[in-house]
């Protein structure tokens, strides 16, 4: 374990969020551009939580709350801080949070080809349920 500070994110911390997910996170999303951040922490100002050493962003995770779910997006860790401790800090936070407003159950988008992630929100009390899938479509303005 490493000595680590989870916070809330700020509309100012948006590019160095992308920038850390660029490093550290696997898939990209139609959000992830210096907009769509900033519009998550001025919706929902808790729910994006970052995990900083020594003034550096080390982690991330997306805790969504819209009053009837708790989603978990986004749990990332720079490769050379990961099996320290971060993501578990990250999602103890989260899931204090989601307790905070009664939240009943946790659900986390994880890649299906991310094998890593798998083990660490096993590891975590979270387990895969195959009878769902996720239905997207993308929205354009016209």
């Amino acid at each position: 374990m490493i000595d680590i500070r989870i916070r809330t994110a700020v509309p100012d911390d948006a590019e160095n969020v992308l920038a850390f997910w660029r490093e550290a996170a696997e898939g990209t999303s139609i959000t992830d551009d210096v907009d769509g951040v900033t519009r998550l922490v001025r919706r929902d100002p808790q729910a994006l939580l970052l995990a900083e050493s020594d003034g550096r962003l080390v982690g991330s995770v997306i805790a969504g709350y819209d009053g009837w779910r708790c989603s978990l997006y986004r749990l990332a860790v720079l490769p050379s801080y990961r099996r320290r401790g971060v993501a578990t800090a990250l999602l103890e936070a989260a899931e204090r949070r989601f307790l905070a407003v009664d939240g009943r159950r946790g659900d986390a988008m994880v890649l299906e080809s991310n094998e890593r992630a798998h083990r660490a929100w096993s590891a975590a009390g979270y387990r895969r349920e195959d009878h769902w899938r996720r239905w997207v479509k993308p929205l354009i303005r016209t």
